[in-house]
């Protein structure tokens, strides 16, 4: 473990050095005419990143308190990545003037011209204007600057950013004193993600002014293990309905991205833990399971499934038709589902009598636009159905954008979401 640290340190060292030290060029020529005052601050700040950088880095080795220290590992790593990802796009702008340099002096030395002076037509010497060199170098700061101001205003502020969306859902078949239920859903907690306990109380806050008389929770509710979510239990046991509030596992919640479990049955002991904490918060935990609502006689019902994904190494574990069994003759049926790619994959094809399934898991990238009735992420390369409410005949899949966040601990233009569902009939 000592030796693969050690080779990341060293290759973090030189991916850092390589771009700085191809930026700093750039950057001198921007300098040629300043003050060596002015020189020697911007190279002292310029050069200052880099060495916190490799220094943390270094101390990330030696140091295996900061392997497991939240704060460090999630905010230290972004701010490595989006520094140096906002670099690499300079990079390429100081490429095509570097490219342009080569070819003039190469044009120069074959004789191909005859001097390195040259007025552009239409051009008066001794004009002052901006050269084409000291353009695309501006360009290229520029250009990096944007992304590294966005992902850095994410984690600030857009990580507890919540939202509230509102949809209404007609079925057709929707008993009468079930006109007008309110469901509120909300999916993919991260707990492990979070470390302002004041800005996650506003969003449950918010949850709670709704006054929902039912509420979701779709999966995910730590990173890795079942520890992650106790110190939050105070808050979230706040999650209160009057008709309950009924809950599904999601794929970081069987603990598969732990690689150094002591032994299977450690591994079990955390999902058991991870299902014992569900059950003191007073949510009813469905593992392909299903639960009856009745209201003077009539009834609609709750389907909660384990994680299933088409995709990857995702968990296949849910089974609806275990999970209703004895329910045929009930008229709507919601189904809670972490991973909306099994709407297309199994819910559609298999379940036609599903009403509507609500899901999670995609996170909208945590990155993306949505403006009025537009929305792109990157998310949508990868999920069909990444965000927001689907419909295919009869049929609705709703994907919620989760409450938290992992990865990069922030959000840029994909929102936190809280959704509030009003039920009626057609």
């Amino acid at each position: 473990m000592i030796a693969f640290k050690l080779r990341l340190l060293f290759g973090t060292i030189a991916f850092v050095m390589a771009i700085d030290g191809y930026l700093w060029q750039g950057i001198k020529r921007l300098l040629k005419n300043s003050s060596a005052t002015r020189k020697h601050r911007v190279k002292l700040i310029f050069w200052s990143v880099p060495t916190i950088f490799i220094l943390g880095s270094l101390l990330y080795v030696l140091i295996p308190a900061l392997e497991v220290n939240k704060l460090f590992r999630n905010y230290y790593m972004a701010l490595l990545v989006i520094t140096y990802f906002s670099k690499a796009i300079a990079l390429p702008f100081l490429f095509v003037d570097d490219t342009k340099r080569f070819f003039h002096w190469l044009l120069l030395r074959t004789g191909v011209i005859k001097s390195k002076l040259h007025v552009s037509e239409g051009q008066v010497p001794g004009e002052n204007k901006i050269s084409r060199s000291k353009f695309l170098t501006q360009a290229g700061i520029i250009t990096g600057g944007v992304p590294f101001i966005m992902l850095t205003k994410g984690i600030v502020k857009g990580a507890y950013d919540y939202k509230l969306r509102r949809e209404t859902l007609v079925l057709p078949h929707l008993p009468e004193r079930f006109d007008g239920l309110k469901i509120i859903q909300i999916s993919d907690i991260h707990s492990g993600s979070f470390f302002d306990k004041d800005a996650v109380k506003l969003g449950i806050d918010m949850i709670m002014q709704q006054k929902a008389d039912l509420i979701f929770f779709t999966g995910d509710m730590v990173n890795n293990v079942a520890s992650e979510a106790v110190e939050y239990m105070d808050i979230f046991s706040h999650i209160k309905a009057p008709m309950g509030v009924y809950s599904t596992l999601g794929n970081h919640d069987y603990g598969d991205y732990v690689t150094s479990w002591e032994s299977p049955e450690a591994k079990k002991k955390n999902l058991d833990d991870l299902c014992t904490i569900h059950k003191d918060l007073g949510w009813r935990l469905m593992r392909n399971e299903h639960e009856t609502l009745s209201v003077h006689g009539q009834k609609i019902g709750l389907i909660g499934v384990e994680n299933w994904g088409d995709r990857g190494r995702f968990q296949r574990l849910g089974d609806i038709d275990k999970a209703q069994q004895g329910m045929e003759d009930v008229p709507v049926k919601l189904l809670l589902s972490h991973d909306p790619s099994h709407w297309d994959a199994v819910v559609r094809k298999e379940h036609k009598d599903i009403d509507v399934m609500f899901a999670g898991h995609t996170h909208g990238m945590q990155f993306g636009i949505e403006i009025g009735g537009f929305k792109w992420s990157p998310s949508q390369y990868m999920y069909k159905q990444w965000a927001g409410l689907y419909e295919e005949g009869k049929q609705r899949l709703y994907v919620n954008r989760g409450f938290g966040f992992i990865g990069y601990p922030g959000r840029v233009g994909i929102l936190p979401e809280i959704t509030l569902f009003t039920l009626k009939k057609a």
